[in-house]
Formats: C-alpha cells, sequence, structure tokens
C-alpha cells in the first residue's frame, strides 16, 4: 500500500470534491459506492469560486484545470484529473504537495479515440479527402483508377506507437481486418497493461500485436508498416520522438495518423516529407499549438487531413468518466492501488 493510501479499516467519512458541472444523474453512482462518501459538486472555473471552507475540508479532489494551492488544501490526499493528458498541469504546486496521489483519465476516453483513428486511417486510405474536394467542385474524375484506388486496411501493417489505452483499443478494432500490429511503448518488457480498461475493450494482457518495440527502435517499426499510429502522451521522452529521420524511413506509399498530444511529431518536418511526397499522407488530430494558426502551412497541404483535437470528444464522456472514478473511489475506500497514478519519471 501506498504512503497516502487509505487503510482499509478506516471508516471515517471521505470528503470528495468535483469541480465540473456534472447533473445529479452523472454522479449518482458515486453516492452509492459508500454511505462514506461525502460527495460535493461544486461548479468552478478558479480555485476562488470555491468557499475556503470547502477547500479545507477535501480530501478527494476531482477537477479538470482548477488547482489550488497546497495550503488551502490540508487534508488533500488524492487528486484526480479529468483528462488523460495532465502535461499543463505538471508545474503546478498543488502536484508538488508530499505524498499526494495524482491520477488520470487515461482509458475513458479509449473507445472514441480508437474509433476517430480508425476513421483517419481509413480516409487516408480511402483518399475521402480528394473524394469530397471533388464533390465541392461537383467533378467526376476521369482518372479514377490511378487516383483513388484504396490502401486497404486488410492484410496492412500497422505500426502503433504508443501502446496504452488508446492504442490497444485500435488494436482490438483492426482485428476483424486481418491487420498485422506492431507496437512500440515506454516499457517493452511488460506487454501487460496494468491501468484501467473497460471489460470487452483493448489488450489487457498484450496478444493483439506481433512484435513489441521499444521507443529507441520506432525506426526500425516504422519502415515495415503501410500505416503508423501515433498515439503517445507527451513527456520529455516522446517530445519529437517522429522527427525528420523517422519519416524518411516509411515507406512513400504509407499513412501517418496522430492523436495523443501535438510535439511528439515534428510537424515541420512532416510538412517537408508531404510536400516532397515522400509520404503518402497523413491526418492531424493534435498539434503543437493549439488551435492551429489560421496562417499554418498545414491547412494548405492536399494530402493532410486536419481534424481539430476531436479524437477525445464523445456525448458519453462524463459517464464513462465517472465509471473510472467509481472504480477508483472502490479501491480508494478498500486501501488499494489507484489506477492511472501519475509517474513523475515517466511524466505521465
Amino acid at each position: 500500500m501506498g504512503a497516502m493510501e487509505r487503510p482499509a479499516a478506516n471508516q471515517s467519512p471521505v470528503e470528495v470534491l468535483i469541480t465540473l458541472p456534472f447533473p445529479e444523474e452523472v454522479v449518482a453512482p458515486l453516492r452509492e459506492i459508500s454511505s462514506r462518501v461525502n460527495l460535493t459538486v461544486h461548479s468552478a472555473r478558479r480555485p476562488e469560486d470555491v468557499p475556503a471552507e470547502t477547500w479545507a475540508k477535501v480530501e478527494v479532489l476531482y477537477t479538470d484545470r482548477v488547482l489550488p494551492a497546497p495550503e488551502l488544501v490540508p487534508n488533500l490526499r488524492w487528486l484526480q484529473f479529468h483528462s488523460a493528458g495532465i502535461d499543463f498541469a505538471l508545474n503546478s504546486q498543488l502536484l508538488q504537495k508530499p505524498g499526494l496521489m495524482v491520477t488520470n483519465l487515461s482509458g475513458a476516453a479509449a473507445p472514441q479515440a480508437a474509433e476517430h483513428a480508425l476513421g483517419l486511417l481509413l480516409a487516408l486510405g480511402h483518399h475521402l479527402q480528394t473524394v469530397f474536394q471533388l464533390q465541392a467542385k461537383a467533378e467526376w474524375p476521369r482518372e479514377r483508377w490511378e487516383r483513388l484506388t484504396p490502401r486497404e486496411l486488410r492484410g496492412s501493417t500497422l505500426g502503433i506507437i504508443g501502446y496504452g489505452s488508446i492504442g490497444r483499443e485500435l488494436a482490438r478494432l483492426v482485428q476483424p481486418l486481418g491487420v498485422s500490429v506492431l507496437a512500440a511503448k515506454y516499457d517493452a518488457m511488460q506487454p501487460e497493461d496494468f491501468g484501467y480498461t473497460p471489460e470487452g475493450l483493448g489488450d489487457p494482457r498484450g496478444e493483439l500485436f506481433t512484435r513489441l518495440y521499444p521507443f529507441q527502435a520506432v525506426r526500425s517499426m516504422i519502415k515495415i508498416c503501410d500505416f503508423v499510429v501515433v498515439a503517445t502522451p507527451l513527456t520529455t521522452e516522446t517530445r519529437g520522438l517522429i522527427g525528420a529521420a523517422e519519416l524518411a524511413a516509411m515507406k512513400p506509399t504509407a499513412g501517418l495518423v496522430v492523436v495523443g498530444r501535438g510535439g511528439v511529431v515534428n510537424e515541420t518536418a512532416l510538412l517537408e516529407a508531404l510536400q516532397e511526397k515522400r509520404l503518402a499522407g497523413a491526418a492531424l488530430d493534435v498539434f503543437q499549438e493549439e488551435p492551429l494558426a489560421a496562417t499554418s502551412p498545414l491547412w494548405k497541404q492536399p494530402n493532410l487531413i486536419i481534424s481539430p483535437h476531436l479524437s477525445g470528444l464523445s456525448f458519453d464522456y462524463d459517464e464513462r468518466a465517472m465509471a473510472l472514478f467509481g472504480e477508483n473511489l472502490k479501491r480508494y475506500l478498500g486501501g488499494a492501488a489507484l489506477y492511472n497514478r501519475y509517474n513523475p519519471e515517466r511524466g505521465y
């Protein structure tokens, strides 16, 4: 049991504060977990929006970006974020609070993010960007065979860089298509996933790939791939992981899809590869700076699909988030290890 995890025998009330405007029907399942849970929903955009006396009692905080000064929350033991990526908060004073457990929502957005990545793969392979452009011009091209014959996913080799919750769910989704999956992750010696995985989704035991690579061998992996999906968090190790040398190693017929976080792929190098036709096409959902500036040359690149950071959006996101939080809350009350603990050494 970690230094700050609650002993199972402790039966004192647990003050839980949620700073997002969730309706009662979304949080009601949390109240049913235990009579010890005293749950308060107080919508806030700044720490000042929450009364000092409320902060003083909080033991468990569920929030997006409302991070109080450590002295305001003397009893805070666990901070749960409403997102998978928490790179925006890593320099916060609150995260330096001794003994504080910090968890993210990795896994809650995996179903929709993996579907989005699959949609972008299909769009690239089937030239849908060109098809839509032709539709806008009411043009039926004579050279359809030359321009629009698809690069099918069926029978292809897909490289997934970042074999976390999104990558594992994508690997599951492509199985019926006979896709050969190669994967790269931080610790290639640990194929299993011990994080949060909804039942029936993902690849928790690490069985759906043909080979697992460390990040240091990404270049060797992608040179044999027909499609590559980047789904890593942004850390010191992954920043700029896919640069000019990695893009040069890809097949000129290959397609690249980027979800997860911007900054992992060198956008300048990618633009050059696309302009010089050294890559068949790419689809980006995340960017180094967001929103993407209207003056960016990426907008006008004909073999690039741009989606404005949509992969994690879902009408069911809040319910999935509460399901994960509920599982962690049960673990917290029972003194068990929490899912998705932030590891400062890894940066996520």
